[in-house]
């Protein structure tokens, strides 16, 4: 099964360039990967009809005890024949439905081949969180399907609105699945479906949230309103998502968990009720549909009601009977949507009011629409008569239930019998309809599937052989399936309900008033709009007050909520521990009081240059204090995060006002003070509590170690970085790369390149020109002084940058702080020559420093993939050269390497933006720039 999964992932990644090689006669060699599902299926009939289970585990996330565990049972395994058979039929169909050209037809190669994986995913997962994985994955790729044709709003509405009906009744199951795991001790099917439950108020809303979440997927009421406009999508699609595939997700979940849930007190009234409802509403509204798409889009609404009934009813006779429907179903209307895709390529309409004499043009079309729609009606001896006759009699103890199952069942018969008039029978007054003869390529997959319904009702026998076993898990099974059961209750309903549609047809002209009179006074897709209007609403009512765009007030509620919250818990508990060493040396003391004054003089200061310098004190004390504790390398990157912040923030400084407004600054001062305090005070006593809360030795106790022993080197600091926890750090860089995109974004409205100055004649006495961007500067602008000390000291301190970057693996240092070091370097220089120096000292784009510094930290995890099979573990490789003598090389310092760049292309970014870009836009607005060169106009250009 996982080489199946895997398989179809293989083809959808490969399906974009089949196609632009070959076309839409790419989808035949994709067609190979569903059909792989299907004969897998084929080949373990014998160990299904048994009673048997195919079953494969692999290991996964084993902290969290989830593996892939993968199962295939009778339901799991009548839904692989379906998922694959029907897919490998609907891609063949494509191949023609499409022509060479079409718009996305790459994209939708790809994503159905992936849509058929992530159903096969679903049907087969016996772990409820690997279901809900793919569940999840259906509902993105059904959207993506859905809105294939993405000019029309129409397909990007319907599209949007499966999505969001689809993914909120998922988030609901999954708090569900969450709860049942809980409540069963478990989260694997087989242990849910063979263990007894408690009951109670827990296992009640674990079935409401699961019901929610399956109703949903199966457009069951009162979820109803999004198939229908689903038809917006291409009728491949149709036929294999809303008809054999993703409506069937909702249903197949009732009928997994019935044997364990049905006894749960909402599930049998909620899915009966819901079912009936659906049957009924369907029905009544295809009879008033005059295309035929949308005819059987509520057909097919009124069928997954009738499912829903079914398999949710928990007994055996209804389990056998929906399962035998299940195929019966997906056999007809599959095909019915393949003949109405035929048609309006053929006939250039679906419309039945256009459509006349079609059966004389096409009349192998018109017979397989018509042994579909039998079937679909409940006509002997197709399987929709087997399946429907073992409906009516599952129920024949339940008059209401009974009443409304052939009411919805007569309703079936008059819309298959309106489906067949209105597509190929002769109408007065229209002309004769002039239909292209089908291709074979696109007949053949609808005839199949019409002559499977045609064949599996004589094998009724043999058929409940195969899905016995599952109606057994919910106890014996009185009535089986069969052709023929001699004169029954059950018997005589089919006739009434044949008898009851073909009347209903024939008054359909009188009867076409009450029609439309008779329906909700607000449909779906009204309720649907008006719900998310008013969430709408409400979210710009929310934001409107509370989004004032005040970040004071935003970092105040926040730090009141912690006062408040997690304080006022603290202080009723008191949980901290005693004994407390309030420090360890007076230098300590003497240290922390400069941070409390530094931290309280800032809050009273009316400049920000002053302020700022106030809190660089704070970062800068922060630092001595890792001094003082022993962590020389944490105290050389908080000096150098300190100062490289500094440097961000004069840069900043220069597009604000000088001076903090005065009003409401003092008004609120001693406010701001007093929450500060307070919030200070509660981080103090969490850090209390948090390191007082451990039970069981600190992992970090072994880090030393492993830091020599695993990661070669007596850093533990950063071997920690880039080895111990690679990973970690791999999704920090990551961060930050798309911090500095965001930055970037936010500022620039051209290349992030920057400006080059022009390069100057050569000449005769070939003098050095250390600072190109020097001569772009105005004279009263420029510092001698500062120009000549970064001459001296900015190579020097490039060179010590990358000592740090290569020691820091055994001394203070490492990537990271290296790669500050050299930051600040470009920051002198941007300072000393403006921007055009900037761009000079590094003649690289932002993006390609960021990209190589990504690339190569993601690529040093193969190196270790290839010495040692982990991904980013360090080796020690041992090398000789001439000068240098015997040393080791460990491999981690490639992924140090692509930490120092993205640090520098980080803060490269920042100076061109905040740098460059702002000293640019000011030269434009034409105002005076404060503290910076600022750059003649002339040499700009």
């Amino acid at each position: 099964m996982l080489v199946l999964l895997i398989l179809h992932l293989v083809a959808a990644l490969l399906a974009p360039m089949l196609v632009r090689r070959w076309g839409p006669r790419a989808c035949y060699p994709l067609a190979l990967a569903p059909a792989a599902t299907f004969g897998w299926a084929v080949v373990h009939t014998g160990t299904v009809r048994a009673g048997g289970a195919v079953v494969e585990t692999y290991p996964w996330v084993a902290q969290l005890r989830l593996d892939v565990a993968l199962r295939v049972t009778t339901l799991s395994w009548l839904m692989m024949l379906l998922v694959g058979g029907v897919g490998a039929l609907v891609l063949v169909y494509s191949a023609r439905y499409f022509h060479a050209g079409s718009a996305g037809l790459a994209r939708f190669a790809a994503v159905m081949v992936a849509f058929a994986g992530a159903m096969l995913g679903l049907v087969v997962s016996d772990d409820l969180l690997l279901l809900y994985v793919f569940w999840e994955l259906t509902t993105v790729f059904s959207y993506l399907l859905i809105g294939h044709s993405t000019e029309r709003r129409s397909s990007r509405w319907a599209a949007a609105q499966a999505l969001t009906v689809t993914t909120l009744g998922g988030l609901a199951m999954l708090v569900g699945f969450l709860l049942l795991g809980r409540h069963a001790g478990g989260y694997r099917v087989s242990l849910i479906t063979t263990v007894p439950l408690p009951g109670g108020g827990y296992l009640v809303t674990a079935v409401l949230l699961i019901l929610a979440g399956a109703l949903a997927k199966s457009a069951v009421f009162p979820f109803n309103s999004w198939l229908p406009v689903a038809m917006a999508a291409p009728t491949p699609v149709s036929a294999y998502l809303h008809a054999a595939a993703m409506v069937k997700a909702g249903v197949f979940l009732v009928g997994l968990l019935a044997p364990a849930l049905a006894p749960a007190g909402p599930w049998r009234p909620v899915t009966v009720a819901a079912g009936l409802v659906a049957l009924v509403v369907g029905g009544w509204a295809a009879l008033r549909q005059t295309d035929l798409k949308l005819l059987l889009a509520y057909g097919t609404v009124s069928q997954l009601g009738l499912l829903t009934v079914m398999l949710g009813a928990g007994t055996p006779d209804a389990a056998l009977a929906g399962t035998a429907m299940l195929l019966a179903h997906a056999l007809f209307k599959a095909a019915l949507f393949l003949v109405v895709g035929i048609l309006d390529h053929s006939a250039g309409s679906r419309d039945l009011r256009d459509l006349s004499g079609v059966w004389r043009t096409a009349p192998g079309l018109a017979v397989v629409a018509a042994l579909a729609a039998a079937s679909m009606a409940g006509v002997p001896p197709l399987v929709g008569f087997v399946a429907k006759e073992a409906d009516l009699a599952a129920f024949t103890g339940r008059p209401v239930v009974l009443a409304v199952l052939v009411v919805g069942s007569a309703l079936t018969v008059a819309y298959s019998i309106r489906f067949l008039w209105g597509a190929f029978a002769d109408r007065p007054g229209v002309p004769a309809t002039d239909v292209e003869r089908p291709p074979a390529v696109m007949l053949v997959p609808a005839a199949l599937l019409a002559a499977a319904g045609l064949a599996a009702g004589p094998a009724a026998g043999w058929l409940d052989g195969l899905l016995r076993p599952y109606a057994e898990l919910l106890g014996p099974v009185e009535q089986g399936l069969a052709l023929w059961h001699g004169p029954t209750v059950a018997l005589g309903l089919s006739g009434v309900v044949l008898a009851g549609g073909v009347a209903l047809h024939l008054v359909r002209g009188p009867l076409a008033p009450a029609l439309a009179r008779l329906r909700s006074p607000v449909g779906g897709n009204q309720g649907y709009e008006w719900v998310t209007h008013q969430f709408d609403r409400f979210a710009i009512k929310v934001t409107g007050a509370t989004q004032r765009g005040a970040l004071p007030q935003y970092l105040g509620t926040v730090l009141l909520v912690l006062v408040l919250v997690p304080g006022s818990a603290m202080l009723a508990s008191r949980p901290w521990r005693a004994g407390v060493v309030a420090w360890d040396t007076p230098a300590q003391l003497v240290v922390c009081a400069v941070i409390s004054v530094a931290a309280v003089f800032a809050i009273g200061a009316r400049r920000r240059l002053t302020a700022m310098l106030l809190v660089g004190v704070t970062g800068y004390g922060t630092a001595m204090m890792f001094v003082l504790y022993g962590a020389p390398d944490l105290a050389l990157t908080q000096f150098l995060v300190e100062t490289a912040t500094i440097a961000v923030f004069v840069l900043v400084l220069r597009r604000l006002p000088d001076r903090f407004s005065a009003r409401p600054l003092r008004s609120s001062r001693w406010v701001r003070r007093g929450i500060g305090a307070a919030a200070g005070l509660v981080l103090a006593g969490l850090a209390l509590v948090a390191a007082g809360a451990r039970r069981a030795p600190s992992i970090s106790l072994a880090f030393p170690d492993l830091a020599v022993a695993e990661g070669h080197g007596r850093n533990v600091v950063n071997v920690t970085l880039v080895d111990i926890r690679a990973w970690d750090t791999m999704g920090e860089i990551s961060v930050l790369v798309a911090v500095a995109t965001g930055v970037a974004s936010l500022i620039y409205e051209r290349s992030r390149t920057g400006p080059r100055p022009r390069r100057p004649r050569p000449s005769r006495d070939r003098r050095t020109v250390w600072l190109r961007g020097g001569a772009t500067l105005q004279e009263r602008r420029r510092s001698i002084v500062f120009e000549v000390v970064t001459r001296l000291i900015f190579h020097t301190v490039v060179l010590f940058s990358l000592f740090l970057l290569v020691s820091g693996h055994n001394a203070p240092g490492g990537g990271f702080s290296g790669g500050l070091v050299a930051s600040l370097a470009l920051a002198v220089r941007y300072l000393a020559g403006g921007r055009y120096e900037l761009a000079e000292a590094v003649p690289l784009g932002t993006g390609t420093v960021l990209g190589a510094g990504l690339a190569v930290s993601v690529g040093s995890g193969v190196v270790g993939l290839l010495t040692t099979g982990e991904v980013l573990h360090s080796t020690q490789v041992p090398l000789w050269l001439p000068l240098a003598g015997h040393f080791h090389l460990v491999t981690s310092l490639f992924f140090d390497i692509g930490v120092y760049l993205i640090v520098v292309g980080l803060v490269l970014d920042i100076l061109r933006s905040l740098g460059a870009e702002v000293d640019r836009h000011i030269e434009a607005a034409g105002e005076p720039a404060r503290g910076l060169a600022v750059e003649r106009k002339g040499e700009q250009r």
